[in-house]
């Protein structure tokens, strides 16, 4: 599993097996449970380009908008670290929160 960045109280996962998926995506997941269990995953491109939608969220609407601006100022960085994942090459995770 590639961690990828902190954007507050959020880990940004991408899980190498999701190379045969059709989309590239994010897995959300809340920093410090015990227990992790994905709380969201976030589509980031659709055909090669930039497209961020949510896929599914148990988040509320300010943590979803709050998550997608995030993504969307640091989509390079992301996109550039899920294909890190891909290769199976490590991953430096980032605080994007700040």
């Amino acid at each position: 599993m590639g961690q990828l960045a902190f954007i507050k109280m959020f880990l940004l996962v991408s899980i190498p097996t999701d190379i045969n998926d059709n989309r590239r995506h994010v897995h959300v997941f809340r920093k410090g449970r015990r227990h992790l269990t994905s709380v969201a995953k976030i589509w980031i491109e659709a055909n090669g380009s930039k497209c961020i939608e949510i896929a599914y969220s148990e988040l509320s609407t300010k943590e979803n908008a709050m998550l997608l601006s995030a993504i969307d100022t640091h989509w390079e960085y992301i996109n550039m670290q899920i294909t890190k994942t891909f290769k199976g090459e490590k991953t430096k995770i980032k605080d994007l929160g700040k």
